[in-house]
């Protein structure tokens, strides 16, 4: 890579308007991520363990000076029927929605997915009994 082009790199913003190509190694599986296969030119997590860096403020920009392991925490479906995977950061606690990418693990996007039902903030024993003082 020529000296301009690697300068034009980290430009602010560069992200945003140009595909990111570069393989890295997840820090927290160490599986090796291609961006190949990811249905898009901005991969931003791993399609195992589905955890991301915090590198960004804003979606592109490189500027979040954190570094933290951002882990996956749910997941929500935005108005176009697209997934999004909710990310907080271990280390300053930053929220950050990223799509879901083509490659995506399914069993870890469902898993996320179910973790409201699996673990309700109620006794589930206590459902029904709930549900008639709601008056349902």
């Amino acid at each position: 890579m020529n000296r301009e082009n690697k300068r034009k790199k980290y430009e602010k913003n560069y992200y945003k308007t140009h595909r990111c190509s570069d393989i890295f190694t997840c820090k927290v599986c160490g599986r090796e991520v291609i961006p190949d296969g990811a249905g898009t030119g901005h991969r931003n997590h791993c399609p195992n363990c589905l955890s991301s860096l915090h590198v960004d403020d804003e979606p592109g920009d490189r500027a979040a000076e954190c570094g933290g392991i951002m882990e996956p925490i749910g997941v929500w479906v935005r108005g176009s029927g697209e997934w999004a995977v909710i990310h907080r950061c271990r280390r300053c606690g930053t929220l950050h929605s990223n799509r879901a990418a083509a490659d995506d693990n399914p069993v870890k996007l469902m898993s996320i997915a179910m973790k409201p039902l699996a673990l309700p903030p109620f006794p589930v024993e206590r459902l029904e009994e709930l549900a008639a003082h709601f008056g349902y």
